[in-house]
């Protein structure tokens, strides 16, 4: 068996808005974040974490900002194309551990419903989901409320 990890970071900075899609999920909030599509950096980081296990480049590459098929794209549809570049190539998702850097929203209640929408993508059960939320102890543009920061680590095998 062959067995690869790979590993994303990504990066929104808050503007107005009344939500945030983090994890697939969309969550309540009194600020939305800025991006090209939905602004999801769990799922942007995930999709970095695949496409580095695979050695394909990053999200930039395959889904390109200035590209406006992609304008206000939702970020699930990008992570299956993603899982779907990783089937063809014969490899399968092993697990992934996610973690979530903000100060606000809170989002331990919304943890189980990221889990479970990002296994329902990968087609991996939720016990081989890991999501986590911290804070930055407010240093650095998260603990300032500037924005949010997702980090993300998959491992992928093949047999």
């Amino acid at each position: 068996m062959n067995i690869r990890i790979g590993q994303g970071l990504d990066v929104h900075a808050f503007t107005p808005g009344d939500h945030v899609m983090l994890g697939g999920v969309r969550i309540s909030h009194h600020r939305g974040v800025a991006g090209h599509s939905d602004g999801d950096v769990v799922l942007h980081a995930l999709c970095d974490a695949l496409l580095g296990a695979l050695a394909l480049g990053d999200i930039g590459m395959h889904f390109p900002p200035g590209d406006e098929q992609w304008r206000d794209a939702d970020s699930r549809d990008l992570l299956r194309r993603v899982v779907a570049l990783l089937v063809e190539r014969g490899w399968r998702i092993g697990n992934v551990d996610l973690t979530v850097a903000c100060e606000e929203p809170r989002l331990s209640p919304h943890v189980p419903a990221m889990r479970k929408v990002i296994a329902e993508i990968l087609e991996i059960s939720e016990g081989h989901v890991s999501v986590k939320a911290t804070t930055t102890e407010q240093l650095g543009f998260c603990g300032r409320g500037e924005g949010i920061a997702a980090m993300a680590v998959a491992l992928i095998h093949t047999g």
